[in-house]
């Protein structure tokens, strides 16, 4: 086999082959009007040509695709932008709208009560240490604020003042177990105490304590200061009942009370510093 590819008879054969394709183009050059070389050339370099138009036509759509990118990047980093404003919006609506509705429920206890007089004050320091939610308000007894002021959020009891200085005051919540307040539930018109316990307070409860085993107070009544005592004014709302229960340790039985306001979030509140009847009666 090796002899034959070696003999004149192979060689002359690859000899007219080599005439034939060459024939073939020339008739292609003649009848295309092109020059016989770049017929040639243009066979040979056909594909190469093919091969870098193909990678041409890639790198322009990588580029493409790497400019869509940036624009992309930098339409998200607007939206961004602009999503940042919209919340900074919104709180600052959500602030305004809270104020609103503070002064709104505030004047309306006003007009309800003539013989209240208030002073507004504001946040300015809480215990991080007391479990119990006590704050520091930036007035005090130059404002007429003193020891067993109540302390109120529109018509929600906050608390009492438990220590006066001139220009500041420390208030102790409702959620404290020290501060007990005569109260009732409105729609039966039975009466306890509001106090609490630590186990009670993380869970922002209090309770309504010294009631019948056959109370007909039931979940959803609301609880409110009654008077009695002349520490708290009738009437400022302490928060919902959540459950009836049975006093383990007696034959009465108490409502647990969901606090309506959060005591973490307070920024505005009002001293009440006088009312009809205050200071009249035993505080406990």
């Amino acid at each position: 086999m090796r002899s034959f590819f070696k003999s004149s008879r192979f060689k002359g054969f690859l000899g007219i082959f080599g005439i034939l394709i060459l024939g073939v183009i020339i008739a292609a050059a003649v009848e295309s009007g092109s020059s016989p070389a770049s017929t040639v050339l243009g066979t040979v370099f056909s594909p190469l040509q093919k091969i870098s138009s193909a990678v041409a036509d890639s790198t322009k759509d990588f580029s493409l695709y790497f400019r869509s990118s940036a624009q992309y990047q930098e339409r998200v980093k607007e939206l961004e932008s602009k999503l940042a404003d919209a919340q900074d919006d919104l709180v600052g609506y959500e602030q305004a709208k809270q104020q609103l509705d503070l002064y709104e429920e505030f004047l309306e206890l006003k007009e309800e009560n003539e013989d209240f007089k208030f002073a507004s004050a504001s946040v300015i320091g809480s215990d991080s240490s007391d479990a119990f939610g006590s704050f520091t308000l930036n007035k005090g007894e130059l404002d007429g604020v003193k020891v067993n002021c109540p302390v109120i959020y529109g018509k929600y009891l906050v608390g009492v003042v438990a220590k006066a200085a001139p220009t500041y005051c420390v208030v102790n919540t409702i959620l404290n177990p020290e501060v007990n307040v005569s109260a009732y539930e409105v729609r039966t018109r039975e009466s306890g105490y509001a106090t609490t316990t630590p186990k009670l307070a993380k869970k922002g409860q209090c309770s309504l304590s010294g009631l019948v085993r056959t109370t007909a107070i039931a979940p959803g009544g609301i609880v409110c200061t009654s008077g009695v005592g002349g520490v708290y004014p009738a009437d400022l709302i302490i928060g919902t009942v959540a459950e009836v229960k049975d006093d383990t340790t007696n034959i009465s039985s108490y409502a647990v009370i969901e606090t309506q306001v959060d005591f973490s979030q307070l920024r505005d509140v009002f001293v009440i510093t006088q009312f009809r009847g205050m200071g009249v009666g035993d505080t406990k």
